[in-house]
């Protein structure tokens, strides 16, 4: 084997990613605001960091997995209706395209995404 190759290594934890305010008729409550960091590419599939601080939020939703690893809240089914997924470190979610939600965040979350590329941000 030549060369030397080099593993995509990052610390999802204390990676920095910048936040935006939500557009304002999406926010029910507080002030949070979010963002979405890309690490990697998989054959036109994102995958990436996405965070939010406290507050409530309703959302559309797109074709996204993803898992918990850090902070606290819920997030809340409204079309299609479901029982509400309490999020916390280790928790596992498929969203599907269309899907309205409702976030209520408690404690600053972040969550590693995997989502179809054209999507600009879960």
């Amino acid at each position: 084997m030549t060369g030397t190759v080099s593993p995509l290594v990052s610390d999802v934890l204390a990676i920095a990613v910048a936040e935006d305010p939500f557009p304002a008729e999406q926010v029910v409550a507080d002030a949070p605001t979010s963002g979405w960091l890309v690490l990697t590419d998989l054959d036109g599939v994102e995958v990436g960091v996405w965070q939010m601080t406290p507050g409530t939020i309703t959302d559309t939703e797109a074709d996204e997995v993803f898992c918990v690893v850090s902070g606290r809240g819920v997030v809340e089914f409204l079309d299609p209706v479901a029982d509400p997924v309490e999020l916390r470190p280790g928790i596992l979610v498929r969203l599907q395209s269309g899907w309205r939600t409702r976030w209520t965040i408690t404690e600053t979350l972040r969550k590693i995404a995997v989502v179809p590329g054209e999507v600009a941000q879960p």
